[in-house]
This record gives C-alpha cells, sequence and structure tokens, in this order.
C-alpha cells in the first residue's frame, strides 16, 4: 500500500493485464515442456507455433528461464511494485491427454508454474473459454497446482461456491478483493459452469439487469468485510474488434452504480480496447493479450495483436476511486515481453484516444513511452 504525507489519503497500486496464455508454444520453451502433442486442423504439435514464430521473428532460444516471456515487463514491475499483481490466465495448467473436443486446447504443464512466480502474480483468473480445454480434470490440476505455488485464483473452483468466491489478495489493512466471472458471449457455454458438485467456472448466462443485481446483491451480503478496491473481472466479449457493445457498458455501470465496485476489469480482446472512468471507478473493457504465442500467425494484423498494455491503476484504499493510470506499452517478439518503441507506443495512444471520444477518455504519451490517463 502506498503511503502519502498526513492527510494525503492512502492509496493501492495494481498491476491488471489482459490474457496470459502461457501454454501451448510458450510452454514448449520453457523448461518442462509437456507433451506437445494437440488436436487442431492447423497443426498437431504444440511446438509448430515455436517455429512459425521463428518465421517471423528469428531464433528462439530453448530451454528459457521462467522470466524470460516476461522480459522488459520484469523491470516495470519491479520498478513500481504493485500492492497486487492480477492477470487473466487463459491456459489450463495439466498434463491431460483428454481434450475437449473444441479445436483449440490450452494448457502448460505443472511443473512450468513458476513463470507465475517468476513475476511475483498475486492472483490469476479462471473465469474463461480456455480453462476447461482439458476438462473438468484439467481443470482440478489447475486448482491443486495453482494452491501448492501459493498464487490465489478467481472465477474457479471444485463447486458453485468455490468457484464464486472472491479472492483476496495484498497485504496491509486495505488488501485487494477480486471476483470474477465468464460471460456466454465469450465463448463459455453453461455446461463449464460450476455446480454444486461440479468443478466449472464462474458463468453468466446473460448480461442482464437481473444477472448484475444479482452480483451485486451476492456482493452486499458477503460475510467478508468491505474493502477497497474491489475488482470483478469479467471475461466478455469478441477476439476481436474496438466496439464495446450496449450491454457490456450498461453491465459495468450498473456493477458500479452498486456502491460496491470499483474496478471492473474486461479481457478476452486479443487487442488493446478503449476503456472509461464512471463516476470516478474505472472500466477496462478489453485490456488485450499481454503472453500469447500468436506470434506470427497471420489474419487480423490490423488490429496490432502483438503490441501489450501493462496496466498500473492507482486506487484510493478511502472510498475506490481512481487516483491515477499509467499504462506501459509492450511489444511481443521472439516470445518475451519488449518495450514498445515510440512508433508502437503512438500507436497505441492513437487507439485509446478514437476509441476514448465515445467513452470520455483520454491519455498523453510521454517521453518515457508511457501513457497517462489524463483527468
Amino acid at each position: 500500500m502506498r503511503m502519502g504525507a498526513p492527510n494525503v489519503p492512502r492509496t493501492v497500486m495494481l498491476f491488471l493485464a489482459g490474457d496470459v496464455m502461457t501454454g501451448r508454444g510458450i510452454d514448449q520453451i520453457l523448461p518442462q515442456p509437456a507433451d506437445p502433442q494437440i488436436y487442431e486442423s492447423y497443426v498437431t504439435s504444440a511446438t509448430e507455433y515455436v517455429r512459425i514464430a521463428e518465421r517471423k521473428s528469428g531464433p528462439i532460444p530453448r530451454p528459457v528461464s521462467f522470466e524470460y516471456v516476461w522480459g522488459d515487463g520484469l523491470a516495470e514491475l519491479e520498478h513500481r511494485r504493485p500492492d497486487a499483481r492480477i492477470i487473466n490466465l487463459e491456459t489450463a495448467v495439466t498434463n491431460s491427454m483428454r481434450p475437449e473436443p473444441k479445436g483449440i486446447n490450452y494448457k502448460m504443464n505443472p511443473e512450468n508454474v513458476g513463470v507465475l512466480c517468476a513475476a511475483g502474480i498475486d492472483c490469476c483468473i479462471l473465469a474463461n473459454n480456455h480453462m476447461l480445454d482439458w476438462g473438468r480434470a484439467g481443470l482440478i490440476e489447475t486448482l491443486e497446482t495453482l494452491d501448492q505455488a501459493g498464487v490465489r485464483h478467481a472465477g474457479a473452483g471444485l463447486d458453485g461456491a468455490s468457484a464464486a468466491a472472491p479472492a483476496i489478495v495484498g497485504i496491509g489493512d486495505h488488501p485487494v478483493v477480486v471476483y470474477a466471472f465468464a460471460s456466454i458471449d465469450s465463448g463459455v457455454g453453461p455446461q463449464w459452469a460450476a455446480g454444486p458438485r461440479r468443478p466449472g467456472v464462474n458463468f453468466i448466462p446473460r448480461l442482464s439487469a437481473k444477472v448484475a443485481e444479482e452480483i451485486t446483491e451476492r456482493l452486499r451480503t458477503d460475510e467478508r468485510p468491505r474493502l477497497h478496491p474491489l475488482v470483478v473481472s469479467i471475461h466478455w466479449g469478441a477476439n476481436w474488434g474496438y466496439e464495446v457493445p450496449e450491454e457490456h457498458a450498461e453491465f459495468a455501470h450498473r456493477l458500479i452504480d452498486s456502491g460496491l465496485v470499483d474496478i471492473v476489469h474486461g479481457h478476452s480482446s486479443h487487442h488493446v480496447k478503449g476503456f472509461e472512468v464512471y463516476r470516478g471507478k474505472l472500466i477496462l473493457y478489453g485490456c488485450g493479450d499481454l503472453i500469447n504465442d500468436y506470434e506470427g500467425i497471420t489474419g487480423e494484423e490490423a488490429y496490432r495483436g502483438d503490441l501489450a498494455l501493462m496496466y498500473f491503476p492507482t486506487i484510493s484504499a478511502e472510498d475506490g476511486t481512481l487516483a491515477r493510470l499509467e499504462l506501459v506499452p509492450m511489444h511481443l517478439s521472439k516470445m518475451r515481453l519488449n518495450r514498445a518503441g515510440r512508433a508502437d507506443a503512438d500507436f497505441l495512444a492513437q487507439v485509446l484516444n478514437r476509441e476514448g471520444r465515445r467513452l470520455g477518455t483520454r491519455v498523453a504519451l510521454g517521453p518515457d513511452n508511457v501513457l497517462r490517463l489524463l483527468s
């Protein structure tokens, strides 16, 4: 927790990221890769994704250290020392050989869980459309692996109650409370929903006023202390496209209108989308991917999915309002995060300012290539 001078409100700095997909090709360059066999129409070995990336960017060493994929991101985390580090973990952590028949199945060997610890990740969001790629057995192994590694998680569990329970992360008088949900419009089906005695994800069947009310009522009656900041993390929407669906905005507004939610942490889009500050609270509609193995795959290059942002919001510990927001541009190359150059940082600034016109937000690109929210 950041302590200011006397009479200056106390604040909490977070590190938030969208999808961190350390499975498949990324897993293959880590110290203990899983069996590379996969069941896709495109390729049958996860190692092929490494070769595709190498054809684009040049040779990639292997095996690499757990720190390698975080690259320059580690220096940012060390410099800023956020109070809580929260990502959407877009892969099962399992050695299961029984994939769900969905065409694309991500997994990382549990022996490579150190890649999360290397960045000091405090909380993994598990409510997403890849968490049961290797069935309920794969989910159970994921939960066990994260627990053994001391990494908290939210949004999936052995039953409905544990899937709906928040993760509480951070230390001191103002830990961060994180609830997580997977929306049907991100590709998660009701068959993945956790039940009374069924492992699964914390599933949202629709982004309606009724569901928002049910969520806020659950938060209101939760026996845990009401702490700031309280984060609601949602996997929602399509992979590509800048549009913020009206139902997403209305749903996020209803959560914040409850007076309980301080940040809506949205993810699923493979690229950065616009964000909003509503009633003093931050809504991230699509954080974009931070780490993945999509390097060299063609088809949506205009969106610049190779560019990413590390989000560092600073939140008042008194009332949960946003005090400031800094965004650090990154470029994924050779399956590693690298500080983005000026042209790439400017591209991201232009995207956020173009999309921000509709959302009432604007950023400035500093000489240090960091984007900062303008008040």
